[in-house]
């Protein structure tokens, strides 16, 4: 079965007719690829290969003969034949098998066939041998193997659409397994007496959150719950030969503390013995129960139908390890980047920046600035998760750039907004002013998102989210690109310095040459993102339900601690299938042979599957929600985690199952004090600002909406920020501003204490020393300002009278000066003053008013 799209399943087919027609074709023999030596330490990438623009000078043998075998040289051979890789062995007159023979494409394919499977990409002979070590010219094994099963994944997929397409194949059949879990109270197993003591005794020197050098995970704390929670993935229940615990003293030769094969096996009869008083899970009849399924055997999803035609650089983060992320596009030079600081692999393809970056080298760089500026026009595509919605700078997510005052682009973030700095002919060398999402719309949000920036010299700039265009016209002509540098570097991340730095996760980016369409956007985001797999259960014979069958789940590693269960559908891979109809009710989701404790949602399904229902080209869907399952192994451990599905009904089986015990969440820890004031948020203080001044809020309203996104968003004061009070300063002299202005409303505020020389010059209006005039103001604005209704002024800390007008003015109750850097002084001192006519007057009173205004004693509640 073809598939397409993630969410829709075509005409029922088995293998592609290509791939049996080169079964029957080809030798049945396997061959092997034998040792070549290491790898050199330089690489000379090979020519751009993407789409079909092979160079054709570097080539001069017979054409290829057929579609497949065309794609099988841009994709696959032109990105393994240089000498840096196998093109050192595998060719004419050397080491068989000659996959990369340079003298005729069509003899390199019939020797690279049986190499590889184009259905299992990353089950093909030539990704396991490169895994396993053989010739790597990257930093390490897994990142080879990822390139390798990339370039057959794109060999699989063609050029012709623009797209990837996916294959449904039947999984193996095989009933879930007897497994051993850990469980979830470290008294009920004999832990403590067992593997602990060996830890405490010997790995206390690191493995523990109080050592001179602590390294997590720590497994020897003296925390017994602790050390118990922190060893189960290094644990290996079900083959202890296998736990990590042993692996690295017996294969690795990790800190051993006498003799490391001794200690290994002391680690293993250990836990040999923690394991043997854990009873096995098994599922068995009256359960009426599916075939079982790891991640592994399911069908890759991953960029199904992804629009990539135009990608000149691609990054999937598959490798997971290392400080290497792979150029996954097949345009030479390969751009890859290299990881520094503090940024973290994520499960399911996705790094983390904490305090770090990726960055390119300037010479691979240049690629992009070359196919960008031949086309004049290009997209940056992004899958990202921002940490947060408070930062700024704009703090930087994809920057093609120098530093932080010159770039080619950036996409960047400012709070809840995505800003796209582009260098062009109308706009600046830092590719200002820039374009961004309204503030009002608040489109970035700290959660996944799909956000794509493209520019193009008709429609200029333009910001996509999940699919949508923003609407967010571009405020300057679109210019054209001439004036790019190509000695930048790409950067996911700050370019230079923390200042600007964008926390969050990247678990996609590409660069086209090309401005993506909508209908090309939408695709990609319908797509997905991250490491996906169809799981086919198998349910044919259960209950009178035909062969073939299958209750089909798209999962995916969602995090590094769960797993996302979705799209759900009863399917067929018999082409001539006419269902009968079949009862589906209470399904459940079991992992490694019990259920999952939570994430049931389809324990309620109660459905059918019907002639009238199902779809003979997409099956039928069984429910629209997902899920989520605690990870408890990993899909990629020695003990991968094992699924399988429980029904309450089956065709005609049924069973009444029976739901684990709820467990008992551990008591929260103590939140420790919690303060007994807190802050107006952002509406509070606008109206407290109104209430106080008399101004109308619609007369402030823009710089309300301008700052409305910086200004506090809940009342808790351990949330506060400088940069909040910076907007709450600058919407106070907004308000004052308009107070002062307006005759009417100045008066009625004013004149009850006595002031009302606006009109005058500065020497006029406020006399000297501590005048009457300077106490008139002071007195008006605390007798106006501090005392809000629900503010801080019955605190024992709120400022006093004479406090206030200490700052404001410097002078004490008794006439002292006692603050000569007061704000009165500072703002009517020499050039500060200017000219010092009614015009300053005016702005010394906005000023006092707005110091007043903004402080705590408006802001606490």
């Amino acid at each position: 079965m073809t598939i397409p799209h993630p969410s829709l399943f075509p005409a029922h087919r088995a293998l592609a007719a290509r791939q049996w027609l080169r079964l029957l074709t080809l030798l049945a023999t396997v061959l092997l690829l034998d040792a070549c030596g290491g790898g050199a330490s330089t690489e000379t990438n090979p020519p751009t290969s993407n789409g079909g623009n092979v160079n054709s000078s570097s080539y001069t043998g017979p054409n290829a003969q057929t579609d497949d075998i065309r794609a099988f040289q841009t994709e696959l051979w032109e990105n393994l034949r240089a000498d840096t890789r196998c093109g050192a062995c595998h060719v004419e007159g050397k080491q068989s098998p000659q996959f990369v023979r340079q003298d005729d494409i069509n003899l390199a394919y019939a020797q690279a066939n049986p190499l590889v499977d184009l259905a299992s990409p990353a089950s093909s002979r030539l990704v396991t041998k490169v895994a396993g070590g053989h010739n790597c010219w990257l930093s390490n094994a897994a990142a080879c193997a990822t390139a390798i099963t990339a370039y057959i994944e794109n060999w699989a997929a063609g050029s012709s659409s623009g797209g990837r397409q996916i294959q449904l194949v039947a999984p193996p059949a095989k009933s879930p397994g007897s497994t051993k879990t850990f469980p979830a109270d470290v008294a009920d197993t004999s832990f403590a007496t067992t593997v602990w003591p060996l830890l405490t005794a010997n790995c206390a020197g690191c493995h523990v959150d109080t050592s001179a050098t602590p390294q997590a995970p720590f497994f020897a704390s003296g925390v017994l719950a602790d050390a118990y929670s922190a060893a189960q993935a290094k644990i290996n229940l079900n083959d202890p030969s296998l736990s990590r615990l042993v692996v690295r003293l017996r294969d690795e030769f990790h800190n051993c503390w006498s003799d490391c094969a001794s200690d290994a096996n002391e680690m293993q009869n250990a836990i040999a013995a923690l394991a043997g008083g854990i009873s096995a899970n098994q599922v068995q009849a009256p359960t009426v129960f599916s075939n079982a399924l790891t991640l592994q055997d399911g069908v890759a999803a991953a960029g199904g139908n992804r629009y990539e035609k135009d990608v000149i650089a691609l990054y999937e983060f598959r490798t997971g390890s290392g400080n290497t992320v792979l150029d996954l596009s097949g345009v030479a030079p390969e751009l890859n980047l290299t990881l520094s600081g503090d940024v973290d692999w994520v499960g399911g393809y996705g790094i983390r920046i904490n305090d770090g970056k990726a960055q390119g080298s300037t010479a691979n760089s240049k690629k992009l600035h070359d196919l960008i500026k031949a086309t004049g026009e290009y997209s940056i595509e992004a899958w990202v998760v921002p940490a947060n919605v408070v930062q700024e700078g704009p703090a930087r997510i994809v920057s093609y750039s120098a530093g932080t005052s010159a770039r080619n682009f950036t996409l960047g973030q400012t709070q809840y907004n995505y800003d796209f700095l582009q260098r062009s002919s109308s706009a600046d060398a830092n590719g200002e002013p820039a374009l961004s999402t309204a503030d009002a719309d608040e489109r970035l949000q700290a959660t996944l998102q799909h956000v794509v920036l493209t520019y193009d010299p008709v429609n200029g700039r333009r910001i996509y989210v999940n699919g949508a265009y923003t609407g967010d016209a571009d405020n300057i002509s679109p210019g054209n690109l001439n004036d790019w540098d190509d000695s930048f570097a790409l950067v996911l991340g700050n370019e230079v310095s923390s200042d600007r730095l964008w926390q969050g996760v990247i678990r996609l980016m590409a660069i086209h040459n090309r401005a993506l369409t909508l209908e090309q956007i939408q695709q990609n985001f319908a797509a997905g993102v991250g490491e996906k797999f169809f799981l086919l259960f198998g349910v044919g014979g259960i209950g009178g339900v035909p062969a073939n069958s299958y209750v089909m789940f798209q999962v995916e590693q969602f995090d590094s601690y769960s797993y996302l269960f979705s799209k759900p559908t009863f399917i067929n891979l018999d082409p001539a299938f006419a269902p009968p109809d079949i009862a589906i009710k209470g399904l459940r989701i079991g992992i490694n042979s019990r259920l999952a404790d939570v994430g049931q949602a389809y324990a309620t399904l109660d459905t059918r599957v019907t002639a009238g229902a199902y779809d003979p080209e997409q099956g039928q869907r069984l429910a629209e929600v997902g899920t989520v399952i605690a990870l408890e192994n990993g899909p990629n451990a020695a003990n991968a985690d094992e699924f399988y599905l429980s029904f309450e009904r089956l065709g005609s089986a049924t069973n009444v199952t029976v739901d684990n015990a709820s467990t008992t969440p551990l008591p929260l820890p103590d939140p420790g004090a919690v303060a007994q004031v807190g802050l107006r948020t952002f509406d509070e203080i606008d109206a407290a600002m109104a209430a106080a001044t008399g101004v109308d809020p619609a007369d402030v309203q823009t710089a309300f909406l301008t700052m409305r996104q910086a200004l506090p968003a809940v009342e808790t004061i351990q949330g506060f920020l400088a940069a909040q009070q910076m907007s709450i300063t600058q919407l106070a002299l907004s308000y004052c501003d308009a107070l002062v202005e307006n005759p009417g409303i100045r008066t009625a505020f004013f004149a009850p204490a006595g002031f009302s020389a606006f009109d005058a010059d500065v020497a006029t209006a406020f006399g000297s020393g501590d005048s009457v005039a300077k106490n008139q103001v002071v007195s008006a604005l605390y007798d106006q300002l501090v005392g809000l209704p629900g503010s801080a002024v019955a605190l024992s800390d709120a400022p006093s009278r004479e406090q206030i007008k200490i700052e404001l003015i410097g002078y004490d109750n008794g006439g002292a000066l006692v603050n000569s850097a007061s704000l009165f002084a500072r703002m009517t001192n020499g050039a500060a003053c200017g000219a010092c006519d009614a015009a300053r007057t005016r702005a010394v009173v906005k000023g006092l008013c707005g110091s007043v205004l903004g402080s705590a004693a408006m802001l606490l509640q």
